[in-house]
């Protein structure tokens, strides 16, 4: 069973082996999140290309939310023999040779561009890195909004997920079912495995639930074994994530 990362590193890791699992088990269209704050998009995405190069060789290609951000990329990443370009440049457009693509952080703003490639794609793998698609001020809360969720949204498979949260964590990276982790003094105690992510009411019950649990009395407490060892506490993952991207 797949534990929590230590820090950036091991979760570029974890989300790599997942993102391959997931394609090589018949997934077409897969999502890699990492909830941390103040990410550096591009070195991240400069880590997956070695997959897509294994997978694909050069028959792939990999789009930026905007023209601007790709330029930087073909920048620093020097010469490349695969396209990398803007989600809507001319230059960028799919060919039938293309055998898969990679879409760096798209938001909420370019989802309708988004969701005509992807049905462009068909079935060639495609993988969305770092999104920030559930911008509600944008997507919208009604009718529009659930019709976008259920026509586009919910099918992309969440290969790897990783949100810390004060407390706690949730946590997925394929093939393992999506996990609730609770932070307690200085160890994570797992408690929860679901099939779909647990949100919203259903997450909140979880986290009170196991609250409730951890706060019994002491010797209680004393008997009741520890699912994972010992490790550093949630926030201080966050430091240390934070500490990777500024080096």
């Amino acid at each position: 069973m797949p534990e929590l990362p230590k820090d950036l590193d091991e979760a570029i890791a974890q989300a790599k082996t997942a993102t391959k699992a997931a394609l090589e088990d018949g997934y077409r269209l897969v999502q890699v999140e990492i909830g941390i704050p103040e990410l550096k998009v591009q070195p991240i995405a400069e880590e997956f290309l070695p997959l897509f190069e294994e997978l694909f060789g050069d028959r792939f290609k990999v789009y930026f939310p905007d023209a601007g951000a790709a330029a930087l990329a073909r920048r620093d990443w020097g010469e490349r023999p695969y396209i990398i370009r803007g989600l809507s440049e001319p230059k960028g457009q799919m060919q039938p040779e293309d055998e898969g693509f990679l879409f760096v952080e798209p938001s909420a703003v370019e989802v309708n561009t988004l969701e005509k490639m992807c049905e462009q794609a068909g079935d060639r793998p495609t993988v969305i890195l770092l999104p920030k698609l559930e911008n509600v001020a944008i997507i919208g809360i009604g009718l529009a909004g659930r019709q976008l969720r259920e026509r586009f949204l919910s099918t992309i498979e969440s290969c790897y997920y990783i949100q810390p949260n004060e407390g706690y964590a949730v946590f997925r990276c394929y093939p393992s079912p999506w996990q609730v982790w609770l932070e307690t003094g200085d160890t994570y105690k797992l408690i929860s495995e679901t099939a779909s992510k647990p949100v919203g009411d259903d997450l909140e019950r979880l986290i009170t639930q196991a609250t409730g649990t951890v706060e019994e009395s002491t010797d209680e407490a004393a008997n009741k074994p520890l699912t994972a060892p010992k490790k550093p506490g949630l926030m201080t993952n966050m430091k240390r994530f934070l500490r990777a991207l500024s080096q």
